[in-house]
């Protein structure tokens, strides 16, 4: 690996699988040359938690929001409460939100009225909208684009693994696409073709950690550390050696998360 840091824009240190050695998987992280990690809350009354572990490491920022796939089951996210949160100088993000039809496609009135409510949260804060879709990319593709015209905001696809419509749509509209560890599985050739099509300084890299850890660690817990793996795949992708690959997409990374630049 070269010598280059980079950054986990995504990933779930509050879950409990690393209950039991979190400061040891931030320290490999930072160790294996993973310099930042924005912590993502998926369900607002763990916000507290999620912001405790920023607070306690200096290379963690967080990022609060409504899962899609909760959104049914958890008290709406008002737009005062996300504004309110992001005063916090570590608060970097305004998510994850979005749109789930592959399991929760019976609440997806609901999921679509958080997702507005996050949009209008990013839009006013200035912070990046932190995007999960799966299996909605029309209605995605829709809401994002008519919420933009009512005033811009800026976006990240995380993990992005949908369809190429979708993901010109988002680059269209100015946003960034994260890659994960499933961008480095064997079938996710169409995948990879997405990203090496889009625009090099629109691309960020995660873990989606503890899911989805890449080859060569498939199978396993993911962790933070693991996003090199995911770094090597994206460079080979854009045809670029790994450091040039690391120092561009933490470029993008502090270009977005602005709160978040050293």
């Amino acid at each position: 690996m070269g010598q280059a840091t980079i950054v986990d824009s995504h990933c779930h240190l509050d879950f409990p699988d690393f209950d039991a050695e979190r400061p040891e998987i931030i320290a490999r992280a930072i160790e294996a040359g993973v310099e930042r990690m924005v912590t993502i809350c998926t369900r607002l009354r763990n916000e507290p938690a999620v912001r405790a572990i920023a607070e306690a490491n200096a290379a963690v920022f967080y990022a609060a929001g409504t899962h899609p796939m909760s959104a049914a089951e958890e008290p709406l996210a008002t737009f005062d409460e996300l504004v309110t949160m992001s005063k916090h100088p570590k608060f970097v993000g305004i998510g994850e939100t979005g749109l789930d039809y592959h399991y929760t496609a019976e609440s997806a009135d609901i999921q679509k009225e958080s997702l507005r409510i996050h949009i209008a949260a990013a839009r006013e804060t200035k912070l990046p909208l932190i995007i999960h879709a799966r299996a909605a990319d029309d209605d995605m593709a829709r809401i994002l684009a008519e919420e933009h015209a009512n005033g811009a905001y800026s976006c990240v696809m995380h993990c992005f693994s949908s369809s190429p419509e979708l993901g010109r749509a988002a680059l269209d509209l100015g946003f960034y696409l994260s890659m994960s560890g499933l961008a480095t599985f064997p079938k996710s050739q169409e995948v990879r073709d997405i990203f090496a099509s889009a625009p090099i300084d629109r691309i960020l890299v995660e873990t989606d950690s503890p899911y989805l850890a890449p080859k060569p660690k498939r199978g396993r817990r993911n962790e933070p550390a693991y996003s090199v793996h995911t770094a090597a795949v994206g460079a080979e992708v854009f045809g670029m050696s790994y450091d040039d690959f690391a120092v561009q997409t933490t470029a993008n990374f502090d270009r977005l998360f602005w709160k978040a630049k050293l």
